[in-house]
């Protein structure tokens, strides 16, 4: 298949384009800093573009941190890890989407997230026969930690519904400089 080309875009068009882009979606900074250097005419279109969006107040890195931790956690209900690694894809720089992250979960009880985010999951299905199993247990807790909630919240949670605690007890994860 052949690869498909852009066609490159001069200022004002990188300006529509750009617009286009936003109106679709929040970016951040990076995101929409890569999309428009793909498509410029010329490379020093793009900070022009970026600063224009910036004055117009279309483009706050640290306003879109805030709104999609905010999202993220009282829509999907993930964890605080989960939602810091998904903002550092979206290339918001670490130390911002830190504070967003850290500001939207200040108040939040990790143990309840994680009680209702396995509710929400396996809804229909009576938890704690179904966790009574070790395979589903343990599945249970991957896909916990992919959420982003913390290992030992985690393992206090499973601990409710779990027979078999000794499973649990090997499972703990040894504290790293990030806990």
């Amino acid at each position: 298949m052949a690869e498909r080309t852009s066609r490159k875009l001069a200022a004002d068009a990188l300006w529509q384009y750009a617009l286009r882009v936003l109106a679709a979606r929040a970016q951040s900074l990076g995101e929409l800093r890569r999309k428009l250097a793909e498509r410029a005419l010329h490379a020093e279109d793009v900070p022009a573009v970026l600063a224009r969006l910036k004055a117009a107040g279309c483009l706050d890195d640290r306003r879109f941190a805030e709104s999609y931790s905010t999202a993220r956690l009282e829509n999907q209900g993930f964890g605080q890890e989960r939602v810091l690694r998904d903002l550092r894809q979206r290339r918001v720089a670490p130390r911002l989407a830190a504070e967003a992250v850290r500001a939207a979960y200040q108040g939040a009880d990790e143990t309840a997230l994680i009680e209702r985010f396995l509710r929400r999951k396996y809804r229909g299905t009576p938890l704690e026969e179904y966790l009574a199993e070790p395979r589903h247990l343990a599945a249970a807790y991957r896909r916990l930690r992919r959420a982003g909630f913390s290992a030992p919240n985690i393992l206090r949670v499973l601990g409710r519904f779990a027979s078999d605690t000794d499973w649990l007890a090997s499972a703990e994860e040894p504290a790293g400089p990030d806990a």
